[in-house]
């Protein structure tokens, strides 16, 4: 086992950085996964680390150790990737024990290591199967246990359940928890399945465009992103946004008005052009604004389309100027719509006027500008005068 750390690390192809300055610590036996979306530098970072690809920039370090300039070979490391790759001639046993017998293991040992890895990733009794005898998700157990028997003190893991059906992936996440809990090696793993990431990582680190967006734990990623990018790439259906600009008593946004004191936004004044981000499990029909501790007022939406998931049902809401049947490709950027989860049994149709609020405490708001996260959760309201109205008091 041993922490991994990534100083300035930068990769250039051309006039093309892959990775951008990327500098993160993986500490002796956390499992991080590596989450962003197709081209983003999660993979040639990975293989940065693994020894497959040499950086233009930084020092790669594992243990106390820079391995920059070491082949992979000799680095400690072992990689399961997302094509399995397993030999078609050879048995499970062969397979396995393919680099021991390449390192010149002596024939007890091999079967020691072959036998231990084997029980880990519970293939006993499977040994001496050929590949095309087993299923995928077997055969994905023995690409596992091949990087087992090396004893690596890093697993590097490139989508390695990509190529499952669903089923199957959702079985093989729990298995990985597993074989990490019984080894408690450091494992970095490459995903752009999100519910792979938030499931099976100690932390997850977002990148975009070869560029480190957020390192944390997957709840923090979910309820404090550190930018735009991070909310709504985190999350599944993503996080709804609207433009809008501070004022006096608040957030105006193009449909609606968001009510709190300016001054609990850092950084900010009057006059800045700031985007309101919330979660669709965060609006709620006017109806239930009485169980939130703090609801904005009430927003006029009109249904569009209803998807049923099973546990609950999404709701495509249509703002002041747009019109049925006029939903975007990504709703969730739209300042004319918006979405909403609501349970399964809630009296609701498509094509109904219905009044929406949203949980001011789950409410966040980022620079325009820069993207950068400002308030996560809006507490406090504007003063007003005693006795006045919201109307009263804004005149």
């Amino acid at each position: 086992m041993a922490r991994v750390r990534l100083e300035n690390i930068t990769k250039r192809y051309d006039d093309v950085t892959a990775v951008d300055d990327v500098n993160m610590e993986i500490e002796d036996g956390e499992f991080v996964t590596f989450v962003g979306p197709s081209g983003c530098g999660k993979s040639t970072t990975m293989e940065t680390v693994a020894g497959l690809t040499k950086p233009t920039e930084g020092q790669v370090y594992i243990g106390d150790d820079d391995v920059t300039t070491l082949a992979p070979k000799d680095r400690g490391v072992a990689m399961v990737f997302q094509n399995i790759a397993l030999f078609p001639h050879m048995d499970v046993f062969d397979n396995i024990s393919f680099g021991l017998r390449l390192r010149k293991y002596d024939d007890d040992e091999i079967r020691r290591r072959v036998e231990q890895a084997a029980d880990v990733v519970q293939l006993e009794g499977m040994l001496d199967r050929m590949p095309d005898e087993m299923s995928g998700g077997q055969r994905q157990r023995v690409a596992i246990a091949r990087a087992i028997v090396r004893n690596p003190d890093v697993f590097l893991m490139d989508e390695p359940l990509a190529n499952l059906d669903a089923k199957l992936r959702v079985h093989m996440r729990t298995e990985l928890q597993r074989l990490h809990r019984e080894l408690g090696t450091t494992i970095i793993y490459v995903t752009h399945d999100q519910a792979e990431a938030m499931t099976m990582s100690n932390r997850i680190a977002v990148l975009n465009e070869g560029r480190l967006q957020q390192l944390a734990a997957p709840l923090v990623c979910y309820n404090e992103p550190a930018n735009l990018f991070v909310a709504g790439f985190i999350g599944s259906p993503s996080m709804n946004f609207a433009e809008g600009e501070l004022i006096e008593n608040g957030l105006e946004t193009k449909n609606f008005t968001v009510e709190f004191e300016p001054t609990q936004v850092p950084g900010a004044t009057v006059g800045d052009a700031i985007t309101l981000g919330i979660r669709p499990e965060d609006v709620h029909m006017v109806q239930y604004a009485n169980s939130l501790e703090s609801s904005t007022d009430p927003i006029d939406a009109r249904t569009d389309v209803l998807e049923p998931m099973g546990d609950e049902v999404f709701v495509y809401l249509l703002l002041s100027e747009a019109t049925v049947g006029s939903m975007e490709e990504d709703p969730a950027t739209s300042p004319n719509q918006l979405l909403m989860s609501v349970t399964p049994d809630t009296d609701i149709e498509a094509d109904q006027e219905i009044e929406v609020v949203l949980d001011r405490s789950k409410i966040h708001l980022f620079d325009s500008a820069t993207g950068e996260a400002l308030v996560h959760g809006i507490t406090d309201l504007p003063e007003r005068e005693p006795g006045t109205t919201p109307t009263e008091a804004d005149s």
